[in-house]
């Protein structure tokens, strides 16, 4: 007779706590926020994306990711040296041709921000060139694997993204092939 009680009792405080999981630790919040209420910045989905400004691939400006606030922005890390990346590099270039076109619910556009891991500006030119890539956001520090981009967002491999939300908030990561089109068409109101 007491073990029925005790495993009474179990049962209760077990489906207590997932109650209170259901309630408090398992809901979708849109924003990570830091202890005073702001948006938490980090790499990870919910934190607001790290500035990120370098100078383009002529350089002759300085290009910020926050100037697209606004827009769906894909950060893209790729380098011409990295066949993976080039491999999905005609992916990208048809996503940014299907949505820069498209009407967002809640936003003016899509953009890429692409950060290049390379070395020599002269390959990295010729790769945007070869493989079409005909967004305007082109930007290095020419640091390869010290690139100070790749080291705030955490990338220790390539190809690496993370798309952003019109409010500069992450919304997915490393989205590759199909992926990026489905994630993107969830916020599309008309192509």
């Amino acid at each position: 007779m007491e073990f029925r009680k005790i495993m009474s009792k179990t049962r209760i405080a077990i489906t207590a706590v997932v109650a209170v999981l259901a309630i408090y630790g398992f809901t979708n919040r849109s924003h990570k926020t830091a202890p005073d209420g702001d948006v938490q910045v980090g790499t990870s989905i919910g934190n607001k994306a790290p500035e990120l400004a370098f100078m383009n691939a002529d350089s002759t400006k300085v290009l910020k990711l926050s100037e697209l606030k606004g827009k769906y922005v894909l950060i893209d890390f790729w380098a011409s040296w990295c066949r993976p990346c080039r491999m999905e590099n005609p992916n990208v270039v048809a996503a940014y041709d299907k949505y820069t076109q498209a009407k967002f619910t809640d936003a003016k556009g899509f953009e890429v921000y692409s950060v290049s891991l390379d070395r020599s500006r002269e390959a990295w030119k010729q790769a945007i060139a070869q493989d079409d890539l005909k967004w305007k956001y082109h930007v290095s520090d020419l640091g390869f694997w010290n690139s100070k981009g790749a080291k705030l967002y955490g990338v220790n491999s390539i190809p690496m993204s993370f798309l952003v939300d019109p409010e500069g908030i992450i919304i997915a990561k490393n989205l590759r092939g199909m992926a990026l089109h489905q994630e993107l068409d969830k916020h599309v109101k008309s192509l």
